[in-house]
């Protein structure tokens, strides 16, 4: 019996006569679209730079797949949603695949197994993730600098945010969390925006243990992100805006000897709960009088036992917010700024960074950041930046779409629309030929993001 018989069905009266299923066609692919991640790879050098920061131990003469290989396999595969070792692995010999890998398509060598990429994985030194994290920094922010071109950047803002991974097996460093209360990791991420775009860009990705204080590796990732954005937009403000996990007096001085500007939530204590007395009974009337939430902007000078007297800004919001079918509940919140505008502009701009929560979202939904299946620590922080890097590629494919349509598209939406499409794909001895499904039902916007990436009509 072929292979070809093995994997064929019969329908012997579905459609009023036989409908025989085969799957049989070495050159065909269900990830058509997927030139587009090569030509925004292509433009960003970002597995080019990937591959370079690891060391290769592996004896040269008996080397089949290179790290770049390895690294495009894995980030790529990642991109269209293939999320393990074992997942990426069952298209080793796909047409596309191929094609991505700068193999020929029908008789090129199939890609690496689910052993060696597991092997890779497994094999990265702390160095070579040190420096595989200052990669994709690197060469996000350098993407920016040329995308903003000639256009003044006047201010540059970091937004941090850690979140929770669960693990159910016996993974190094995870740990019960009562917060989440599960196993779990608690990796750190950033984004960085600039001026006063929509999208914030994703630029790093630090795995911790599932007890790690959210402040834990911050200082670092600020110290290291800050220079090289000074570097790059010597004119901009450089402004961090973060939750109240990070509020602690290390990272308060470090922000103010950095001299940028900063907007940290602050936890509700007694003293500044008795600050807000007033302003809380002040929303309560307002409340009742309207029937809906009220809330009351105003500021005091603070400073926590463990800040050595430093009196700083603090910005509340005394709130009460009414929801139908339940009690009005007060709802005071507090942030930390060195900011000179109004409260209620700066709690305003502080609002912005739940917009690094989506971005999030997008991770662990689209690109399932949360499959930490290794066993090994510096293993499962590998793919955590693998995850990064394929994010990076389909937020910069997102970058250049101005079309209403698929602009702010979600991960999986966009990878819906643009990379999982049917393809047959031809070789002759001039060219290859990537024939996709005619009627797709988002071919005019392919067509558009192809040619924002270096397509030529034809």
């Amino acid at each position: 019996m072929t292979e070809a018989t093995r994997q064929s069905v019969l329908f012997p009266s579905l459609l009023g006569k036989p409908v025989r299923i085969a799957f049989d066609e070495p050159s065909t692919s269900s990830d058509g679209g997927a030139m587009l991640l090569k030509a925004v790879d292509e433009r960003l050098h970002l597995t080019k730079e990937l591959a370079a920061a690891l060391h290769d131990e592996r004896q040269g003469g008996k080397v089949v797949h290179t790290l770049a290989d390895l690294v495009r396999h894995r980030v790529f595969g990642l991109a269209l949603g293939y999320a393990d070792t074992n997942d990426v692995a069952r298209i080793g010999g796909d047409a596309m695949f191929r094609l991505l890998l700068d193999r020929d398509p029908i008789s090129g060598l199939d890609l690496a197994s689910q052993p060696t990429l597991s092997r890779f994985e497994n094999g990265a030194t702390s160095k070579d993730l040190y420096r595989m994290g200052m990669a994709v920094a690197k060469t996000v922010i350098a993407y920016h600098k040329r995308r903003l071109g000639r256009r003044r950047v006047k201010r540059v803002t970091i937004d941090m945010d850690p979140t929770d991974t669960p693990t159910y097996g016996a993974q190094q460093l995870t740990f019960f969390n009562t917060h989440y209360d599960n196993y779990c990791y608690l990796p750190l991420l950033g984004f960085v925006t600039f001026n006063d775009e929509v999208e914030q860009y994703a630029f790093a990705a630090v795995l911790r243990s599932g007890r790690a204080p959210a402040k834990q590796g911050a200082i670092g990732v600020l110290r290291r992100t800050i220079v090289r954005l000074r570097a790059a937009f010597p004119k901009a403000k450089i402004r961090v805006r973060l939750d109240g996990g990070f509020a602690c007096p290390a990272l308060l001085d470090f922000l103010e000897a950095q001299r940028v500007e900063y907007l940290i939530g602050l936890g509700k204590n007694q003293v500044l709960k008795r600050r807000v007395g007033r302003p809380m009974g002040t929303a309560r009337r307002l409340s009742r009088e309207t029937g809906q939430s009220a809330a009351v902007f105003g500021e005091t000078r603070y400073a926590a036992r463990s800040w050595r007297k430093n009196l700083r800004r603090v910005i509340y919001k005394a709130e009460v917010t009414r929801i139908d079918g339940r009690e009005p509940r007060d709802n005071p919140r507090f942030v930390v700024t060195n900011l000179r505008h109004t409260p209620e502009a700066v709690y305003g701009i502080y609002r912005m960074r739940g917009e690094s929560e989506n971005r999030i979202k997008e991770l662990l939904l689209g690109l399932s950041l949360d499959r930490m299946s290794c066993t090994s620590f510096r293993a499962n922080q590998m793919r955590i930046l693998l995850t990064l890097a394929a994010y990076v590629l389909l937020q910069t494919l997102r970058s250049r779409l101005d079309l209403k349509s698929i602009a702010r598209k979600q991960v999986e939406t966009l990878r819906l629309m643009l990379l999982k499409i049917g393809a047959k794909v031809h070789v002759s001895a001039r060219r290859f030929v990537i024939s996709l499904a005619q009627n797709h039902p988002w071919r005019d916007e392919w067509m558009t993001a192809a040619r924002a990436w270096g397509a030529i009509r034809t």
